[in-house]
C-alpha cells in the first residue's frame, strides 16, 4: 500500500517551523532606537537605514544537509558555491548590491585539506557575485558536529551585506494583475529540499541508488548531480534593476512557489498562476523512485520543495517585459515568462502538464 510522503515525513516540519517563526516578532524591540526614518520592511527581510536614502541589507543562509552530500562523494569543493550563491541571492531580493562576505565553517575537524576545498568553493562563489570575503571562522566542535565519515563532518554558513539607495529598493508593492512573472534557470537542486531529495534517493539514508549509480535519465553519477552548485544571479539582476522598475524578485528556495505569498502583504488583493515549467531530469527522478519505494510524492509537494527548473522569480509591469526579456537574455541563465499576476487573493495555481494545482 502506497502512501504519500512529504517533507514533514523526510523531517522538516513546516507547519512546526512556520509558528516557530512567529516568535520572530519579538525582535522588533531591537528596532526602537534606530535613526533616518528607521529600519524598512520588505517581503523577505528588512533593510537597515545608514542615511537619509541609503540602506544596507544583511543576510545569512546556510547550506543545510548538502554538505551530507559533500561527504558522500568526497568532493568539497563545491559547496562553498552553494552558501555565497544562498545569501547573495537572498541579498538582490531587495535591489541591494552585495558588498562584502563573512564565512562560519563548524566542522569536526579543520583539517588543512578540506579547510581548502571549502574556501574554494566560497572563492568561486565570490568571484560570480562580484563580492569579496571580508572576514570569516572556523571551529573545531567535535562534540557538536556529526558527519557520516570520520573527521568530515561540516556545518556551513555565510552571511553578506548589501547596499541600496531608496529609489532602488525592490518593494513588492504596486504589483497588479496581468503582470508577467519572469524566471531564471536553475540548474537542478540547488541547496533546498535536499532531505526529501537524499532519503528517496540514497541507499544511505534509506533510499534506492549508491552514489555512483546513474539512473535513466541522468548522465553522470547521482551524487554528482544532486551537488551540483547553486546559480548566482547578482549580475543579470542588477543589470535589470539599473534599466527598469522590479516590483518583486523572488529567490525560489525553501517553500518553493508557496514563497511568492509573502507578496501578497505588500500587494493586496493578488494571486499567482505559474504555466511553464522544464524540470530537470533529477526532480522527475525523485517521483519515480519514491513510487519504486512505495511512496508518492505527489506534484503539489514538488512545487512546494523544489524549485522544479526556476531558481529565481522577476515581476515587472507588463509595459517593461520587453526590455526585461532583453536585459536579461543576455545571460546563460534561459529567462522565460513563466506566469503571471492574477486577481485571485494568496491564490498561488500551477498549471503542470495536464494538471491544474493549488498551493497551500
Amino acid at each position: 500500500m502506497t502512501k504519500n510522503y512529504t517533507y514533514t515525513d523526510a523531517g522538516v516540519n513546516r507547519s512546526q517551523r512556520l509558528e516557530s517563526k512567529k516568535g520572530l516578532v519579538c525582535l522588533k524591540e531591537t528596532y526602537k532606537h534606530v535613526g533616518f526614518g528607521g529600519i524598512v520592511c520588505l517581503p523577505y527581510g528588512n533593510i537597515l537605514p545608514v542615511g537619509e536614502d541609503e540602506f544596507l541589507d544583511l543576510q545569512i543562509e546556510g547550506v543545510g544537509t548538502k554538505v551530507l552530500l559533500a561527504e558522500l562523494a568526497g568532493k568539497y569543493d563545491t559547496i562553498g558555491v552553494d552558501a555565497v550563491a544562498m545569501v547573495v541571492n537572498d541579498v538582490i531580493r531587495s535591489g541591494a548590491k552585495p558588498l562584502a562576505l563573512a564565512d562560519n565553517i563548524h566542522a569536526v575537524a579543520s583539517e588543512p585539506q578540506l579547510v581548502n576545498a571549502w574556501l574554494k568553493g566560497i572563492m568561486v562563489g565570490a568571484k560570480q557575485s562580484m563580492c569579496p570575503v571580508v572576514n570569516g571562522e572556523t571551529g573545531d566542535v567535535a562534540e557538536i558536529i556529526k558527519g557520516i565519515k570520520v573527521n568530515s563532518g561540516l556545518d556551513m554558513v555565510v552571511s553578506c551585506v548589501g547596499r541600496v539607495e531608496r529609489q532602488n529598493i525592490v518593494t513588492g508593492r504596486g504589483i497588479k494583475p496581468g503582470d508577467p512573472i519572469i524566471g531564471l534557470a536553475s540548474n537542478g537542486l540547488h541547496s533546498n529540499g535536499i532531505t526529501l531529495a537524499r532519503k528517496i534517493l540514497f541507499k544511505i539514508w534509506g533510499g534506492k541508488y549508491d552514489p555512483v549509480d546513474v539512473p535513466e535519465g541522468l548522465e553522470r553519477e547521482i551524487v554528482m548531480e544532486a551537488l551540483e552548485p547553486t546559480r548566482i544571479y547578482v549580475q543579470p539582476l542588477l543589470k535589470l534593476g539599473c534599466e527598469i522598475k522590479i516590483k518583486a524578485a523572488v529567490h525560489i528556495t525553501g517553500d518553493s512557489y508557496s514563497k511568492f505569498r509573502n507578496l501578497t502583504a505588500y500587494s493586496p488583493g493578488i494571486g499567482f498562476c505559474f504555466d511553464n515549467f522544464h524540470p530537470h531530469p533529477i526532480f522527475g527522478l525523485i517521483q519515480k523512485t519514491a513510487s519504486e519505494l512505495g511512496y508518492i510524492v505527489t506534484d503539489e509537494e514538488m512545487f512546494m520543495t523544489f524549485n522544479m527548473g526556476w531558481g529565481f522569480g522577476i515581476i515587472v509591469d507588463r509595459a517593461d517585459v520587453d526590455t526585461a526579456m532583453d536585459v536579461l537574455e543576455q545571460n546563460k541563465y534561459g529567462p522565460q515568462i513563466i506566469g503571471k499576476v492574477t486577481n485571485k487573493t494568496q491564490c498561488i495555481e500551477i498549471e503542470y502538464g495536464k494538471k491544474h494545482l493549488f498551493l497551500t
